[in-house]
């Protein structure tokens, strides 16, 4: 008899594909939406995260990846070994789930999906939800053995010397008045040069749930800034919060290289080093 075949899981996940699958073997849910909405209500077995525990602390430049020993400690907190598919999942639509996400790539970890509008799909569609702390798993000795780092992250000497490469494109997914400098948010305000902004929250349908728009409709939106697979793209926002989500979005359109400048504005705006305008070139419509 021919072995049962492992089942795979989109990398955008709707509710109803993940309600079934719940308590499955090597399946974990993890929730960071805020501590008093997870206490209400949440994906029945669903551990919380404090998102603050995804990023480096102590830094001017607030979203840069902690060190493999803080990684490695965190994932094993969670029970995470190489064959567990990790779901995650929040309250705003994808951001810090996103950055979660982003990380287990960056580290190598493959097997992973987003819930598609987040913890508003999951209850506005009337998926059963519990209050019940969910207790934590086992521990684990997960292993990193090298970051992902050639393909997953960008930092800042690469985008630098990607700047005028005409085979990359570097997207600002913050608000267009972070974009053209007009919210400080750092020492130095504006963007990189030559930059394209779209703003993160585009991807989300606010009329569904915040789930992401149809696939169509975002590559027209994409392909008119000139954001096309056959470029390398950079994403970023202030911190890798917002872009972490945009980088997950791209993945699942089939864009074969995407990289997240982690230390995001952050860390550029608050350098001397770094080239910084404030025109209004390749604002999105």
């Amino acid at each position: 008899m021919p072995a049962k075949a492992t089942p795979t899981f989109p990398l955008i996940l709707d509710s109803e594909q993940l309600e079934p699958r719940l308590g499955e073997k090597n399946f974990l849910v993890v929730d960071l939406c805020k501590p008093e909405y997870y206490a209400s209500f949440h994906v029945p077995g669903a551990l919380h995260l404090d998102y603050a525990r995804l990023t480096e602390q102590g830094s001017m430049a607030r979203g840069l990846l902690p060190d493999d020993e803080h990684l490695a400690e965190l994932f094993s907190s969670l029970g995470l070994t190489p064959e567990t598919h990790v779901v995650a999942y929040d309250d705003e639509g994808g951001g810090k789930a996103g950055r979660l996400l982003w990380t287990l790539d960056a580290i190598g970890h493959r097997s992973f999906s987003l819930l598609n509008g987040g913890l508003q799909a999951w209850h506005n569609e009337g998926h059963t939800g519990s209050s019940k702390m969910t207790a934590p798993p086992a521990k684990t000795a997960y292993e990193i053995e090298g970051k992902n780092e050639k393909t997953a992250v960008a930092d800042t000497p690469y985008v630098l010397a990607h700047l005028d490469d005409p085979h990359t494109v570097i997207l600002d997914v913050r608000s267009a008045n972070e974009y053209l400098g007009l919210t400080r948010t750092a020492l130095r305000n504006g963007h990189m040069p030559g930059a394209v902004n779209l703003d993160w929250s585009f991807a989300m349908d606010f009329e569904n749930n915040l789930k992401l728009r149809p696939k169509e409709e975002l590559e027209i939106k994409l392909h008119r800034l000139g954001i096309t697979p056959d470029k390398e793209v950079i994403v970023h926002c202030h911190t890798h919060h917002r872009s972490a989500f945009t980088y997950v979005v791209l993945k699942a359109l089939g864009y074969p290289r995407v990289r997240g400048y982690a230390g995001s504005w952050s860390e550029w705006g608050n350098r001397e080093d770094t080239p910084v305008t404030t025109g209004l070139d390749a604002i999105a419509a």
